[in-house]
């Protein structure tokens, strides 16, 4: 009987595979940004702020005095109405995951989901610059124009009046995306950012007891200061505690439930 013995096959090494480099914090905030303007209502938010920043101009050079058609009453009055709107940019870019169900894909890609969340408001922070930007060149054109038919067209600008704008736009984005942390759906969170301040400011007006607090506690009334050139010392105290209140506090509260909310 004769015995065949099969040959051995020869040792073969594992295949060491590079690992799988982890998105950058930068292009995390570059597709953020891009989400910003992907879904109809983001895009149409977008277009309306830009469109209201013209309108208020506009409407300036046609009614205001020739000697209020200056830039920095061009710039200012331009701030209110867009603050007010890019809360609601801020809401939609946190909820907008949880509304169109795609945070299961978002965050399967990234585990961390503190990282996406920190993207996230970072977008948001460069939109609500963007907006200061696109204040100021309205701005500028508002004041050639009134300078070129007739109106006062004066270009001066206290400096401290662009870091306020600054201050103002950031901190009412970064609030709207408190408010979607916490709450996680887009109706609802709108409805009580735009609700629950409103309701505080009348009631620590009509009730004498919390006109004290109020006056610490109203972003309505800590926020108004920014509109001047120059902030006291305890104004920049109560729009910090306000801003402590009505953004620092749901940012917080709302990154814990993000992070532990199950992603169904």
């Amino acid at each position: 009987m004769t015995t065949t013995t099969a040959p051995t096959a020869p040792a073969v090494a594992p295949e060491h595979r590079p690992g799988v480099r982890r998105p950058s914090l930068l292009r995390l905030t570059a597709v953020e940004l891009r989400k910003l303007s992907d879904t109809r209502a983001g895009l149409w938010l977008l277009i309306t702020i830009g469109l209201v920043t013209a309108v208020i101009v506009t409407l300036q050079l046609i009614y205001a005095d020739a000697a209020d058609q200056t830039f920095a009453s061009f710039f200012v009055p331009s701030l209110l109405p867009v603050g007010v709107l890019l809360p609601v940019l801020g809401i939609l870019s946190i909820t907008a995951e949880w509304s169109q169900r795609t945070a299961l894909v978002t965050y399967a890609l990234v585990p961390r989901r503190e990282r996406v969340v920190v993207a996230k408001l970072v977008a948001v922070v460069l939109a609500a610059l963007a907006s200061v930007l696109a204040s100021l060149t309205v701005a500028a054109a508002g004041t050639l124009i009134a300078g070129a038919t007739g109106g006062a067209g004066r270009w001066e600008f206290d400096e401290a009046l662009l870091l306020n704008a600054v201050v103002f736009q950031v901190a009412n984005v970064l609030m709207g995306a408190g408010f979607g942390l916490l709450l996680l759906n887009t109706p609802l969170a709108i409805v009580t950012y735009l609700l629950l301040p409103t309701v505080w400011s009348v009631v620590g007006e009509l009730v004498p007891a919390l006109r004290g607090p109020a006056g610490w506690l109203d972003t309505g009334r800590t926020m108004e200061p920014l509109f001047s050139s120059s902030l006291a010392g305890e104004q920049w105290a109560r729009l910090g505690v306000s801003l402590l209140v009505w953004l620092a506090v749901p940012v917080a509260a709302g990154l814990v439930r993000t992070l532990r909310r199950e992603v169904a």
